[in-house]
């Protein structure tokens, strides 16, 4: 009777039972399901040696359903994350989603992976070729925003009452500002061109698209060096990186025999350092760049006037209400190359063999700074471009001088001792300027001019 009472069960308390385990089923499928996509996803060598030799000697018998099942949890069991543009983590550890945030390597060597945008700052650097700035944020990215600012400090007048900068060198600007942007397009890309203050504008493009880096050249004179200065404290705020390039001199600042702290204060000693370095080779001119990033529909903007720069676009003309000689150069990388094979085609026609005084009144000596040095100065050329240019040319003329019977001194005859000479100078005052523009730099020591140490 007792057995008989303690089996019997009432119809409520079987109803409970019945619910009771259709609301907690028990954890055979959805532990077979887990296993089995854990045993797909993970190699074997993450596994224990033991479980696994166990595991593949017994052959198991799994119903269709479990398969199914197991199937399922890897494919529709989780639903989708919706992607969100700053996150790289999918919600869901077994899924792997394609992320909107590319991740860069941990190791540069490794697999390839591109920044999502890059900002190309351009300053002294207004051309496309032999341009390590613009070429390394393109191979770096998927999208670049090349940008020219027109800094308000740079005009207007100075303390001493003139303009700091002048109509002749503003339009000289202006034309080389729009020639690389032509030269951008013609490339599949554009210049954003903005009048403001660099860290400001930066900074709103390079939130505006989302950028990762800003790509800039350094610069040399105190005013550009506070500039970058304060470029990279807004960005750091930000998380952007600052990557630097140097690209304004004939030898390139990395390959100088000497640190700049200890670069010596007179052409003659800098000469005798440098003398026998390497000249790095130019850097080709991309045919194709990355275009701008479709986030942030940022308008390229229009390039400013004279007027729009506070100048007086009169002030061009002389007295006559003609054009002056000096607006009679046109700014550009497209003219500064032009003008370069020119000279280097009048170099070849015309070698320099100096006159029975000594004297030198051809196309070198003094009237060769005022046929390149505008271009060079704007950056619409490239030193380094310059010397290639111009030893193509030295080459045919050293065999044609060597030829001579009473010929004159070889490579000295062709120009390029004049070149190089120029160039040199010009290394010299960028290095020295550098050295004591910097705030790091607590001691002050003049720089002379002296060539006692050139032999």
């Amino acid at each position: 009777m007792d057995s008989t009472a303690k089996n019997a069960e009432t119809p409520e308390e079987t109803q409970q039972d019945q619910t009771q385990i259709h609301q907690n089923p028990l954890p055979l499928l959805p532990t077979a399901s887990i296993s089995l996509s854990l045993s797909a996803l993970i190699p074997s060598h993450f596994l224990p040696p033991k479980q696994f030799a166990a595991a593949s000697s017994n052959k198991l018998k799994i119903p269709s359903q479990i398969s199914s099942l197991s199937h399922f949890s890897l494919s529709s069991s989780l639903p989708q994350p919706k992607a969100f543009f700053k996150s790289t983590i999918s919600a869901n550890p077994l899924q792997n989603t394609l992320t909107l945030n590319p991740l860069r390597p941990s190791n540069p060597s490794g697999a390839a992976a591109l920044r999502r945008a890059a900002v190309v700052w351009f300053r002294n650097d207004l051309r496309i070729h032999d341009n390590e700035c613009l070429t390394s944020a393109n191979n770096d990215s998927v999208s670049v925003v090349p940008v020219y600012c027109f800094d308000p400090r740079d005009y207007g007048k100075s303390t001493s009452g003139f303009d700091k900068t002048g109509p002749y060198r503003a339009t000289f600007l202006l034309e080389s500002v729009a020639d690389l942007r032509n030269n951008l397009q013609a490339r599949g890309s554009d210049l954003v061109v903005r009048i403001g203050r660099p860290e400001s504008v930066l900074l709103e493009v390079a939130k505006a698209v989302g950028a990762d880096a800003v790509y800039m050249h350094r610069e040399v004179s105190h005013d550009e060096v506070k500039a970058e200065e304060k470029i990279e404290e807004v960005m750091k705020d930000e998380g952007v990186e600052v990557k630097y390039f140097w690209g304004s001199t004939l030898y390139h600042l990395e390959d100088l025999p000497f640190e700049l702290e200890q670069m010596p204060t007179n052409y003659g000693g800098f000469k005798g350092k440098v003398q026998g370095l390497e000249v790095r080779n130019t850097i080709e001119a991309l045919d194709k760049m990355k275009g701008l990033p479709k986030r942030g529909d940022l308008e390229p903007g229009e390039i400013p006037s004279l007027m729009d720069l506070g100048l007086n676009p009169n002030s061009t003309l002389s007295q006559n209400g003609k054009t002056a000689a000096n607006a009679s150069l046109v700014g550009g990388e497209t003219e500064g190359l032009q003008r370069l094979r020119n000279f280097a085609l009048e170099c070849k026609a015309k070698p320099n063999n100096g006159s029975k005084d000594g004297t030198n009144d051809n196309i070198y000596g003094a009237n060769f700074s005022c046929k390149i040095s505008p271009w060079l100065a704007m950056g619409c050329l490239s030193p380094r471009s310059m010397f290639d240019e111009l030893k193509k040319s030295a080459s045919s003329m050293i065999s044609a001088a060597s030829n001579k019977k009473n010929g004159g001194t070889g490579a000295s005859d062709t120009g390029m001792n004049w070149l190089v000479y120029e160039l040199l100078w010009r290394d010299f005052f960028r290095f020295i300027t550098r050295k004591y523009s910097t705030s790091k730099q607590q001691s002050y020591a003049p720089a002379t001019a002296c060539t006692g140490a050139a032999a």
